[in-house]
């Protein structure tokens, strides 16, 4: 299939997803393995001959104030934006988002939907929706109390502050933050990190850490006891213990 809005790749064993409408500033529009990590980076655009780097712009607010679309259509796009930070939230591999350019609204929540934010230090998030009379989406009443806590959740969401890509990192939003020039062989660094382990593992890790944070410790063990037999039934459970016995690197394949 193939997508004007976004170009993908695959290196090694990591899909690299590029959001490409820069002319928008990658603004959200309605379009729409053996991969281990996925990787969510923008693109960038030419301005008066130089380069601008763009994450995501959030909605479209020039085809929004244009009254093209229905009460029907509005609605629609609401829930395939949601739709998609879903796929992003639920995806069984760790998702990292390499925030290149400004992040706002849309932007910023598929952010947060990834696992880990890692930011260009002059890259920007924020949250402005109560400034433009909307509301915030993408699941950040759930998320965001979660990562931050909820005095620093009110914060962004009733103020719309923006962070930068340091203080974003003091908060505990982003993982970390570099040189703009430097963040992508970052990011694919880090994501190549976590590749190179047992992705049975590491999917397991990513769906019991989503699970609900009030379950009892009961609950918590027997499902990292069901994770551990899982894992046993693995040919990569064998290549881990025989690369420790042997004592060289693991060579995973994911079964």
């Amino acid at each position: 299939m193939r997508y004007e809005n976004i170009k993908f790749e695959k290196i090694n064993n990591t899909g690299l997803i590029r959001l490409n409408r820069p002319e928008r500033m990658n603004a959200v529009s309605e379009e729409n393995n053996d991969i281990r990590v996925l990787v969510l980076t923008g693109s960038v655009r030419m301005k008066d001959g130089v380069e601008k780097q763009a994450f995501c712009a959030g909605a479209d607010l020039k085809k929004h104030s244009a009254g093209e679309r229905t009460a029907s259509q509005r609605r629609d796009y609401i829930y395939l934006a949601h739709k998609a930070n879903l796929k992003l939230y639920t995806f069984h591999k760790p998702v990292i988002a390499a925030v290149n350019g400004p992040a706002r609204g849309a932007g910023a929540e598929m952010a947060v939907n990834c696992d880990f934010i890692m930011m260009a230090d002059k890259a920007t998030i924020g949250f402005p929706e109560v400034g433009l009379g909307t509301f915030v989406g993408g699941g950040v009443t759930k998320i965001l109390p979660e990562l931050l806590g909820i005095i620093k959740a009110k914060e962004l969401i009733y103020t719309g502050r923006v962070l930068n890509g340091v203080q974003a990192v003091e908060y505990g939003l982003a993982y970390a933050c570099c040189p703009g020039d430097d963040l992508l062989n970052r990011a694919m660094e880090f994501a190549g990190s976590i590749a190179s382990l047992a992705p049975v593992s590491v999917s397991l890790a990513k769906k019991n850490l989503q699970l609900s944070p009030d379950r009892d410790i009961e609950t918590v063990l027997n499902d990292e006891a069901e994770a551990i037999l899982s894992c046993m039934d693995t040919g990569d459970w064998k290549e881990g213990i025989a690369a420790f016995n042997e004592k060289r690197k693991p060579l995973y394949r994911g079964i």
